[in-house]
């Protein structure tokens, strides 16, 4: 698979994926209705939200800027390769 170049198809893209979430929220909330369900799962999407600013802008502002992110299996892979450098 190529990858994705159109901005118009990366904007569709984007606006998928909210209205995605959006829809699990609401069916995960009306199977559950309930305040304790509604702030769990608000703060489990911002906590989410947080580790990617954290993954792909943190990391590569502040910590490390010679590298590059292409995802979050190359975050993964960036970490392990720390610990390793750590242990020798």
């Amino acid at each position: 698979m190529k990858d994705l170049t159109s901005p118009n198809w990366i904007k569709f893209k984007g606006f998928l994926f909210l209205l995605i979430g959006i829809c699990c929220s609401v069916l995960l909330i009306l199977d559950n209705a309930s305040l304790r369900t509604v702030v769990l799962l608000a703060l489990a999407i911002w906590c989410f939200c947080r580790f990617y600013y954290f993954a792909f802008y943190v990391i590569e502002h502040y910590v490390d800027p010679a590298y590059r992110f292409s995802g979050l299996w190359s975050f993964v892979r960036y970490l392990l390769s720390k610990l390793r450098e750590k242990e020798r």
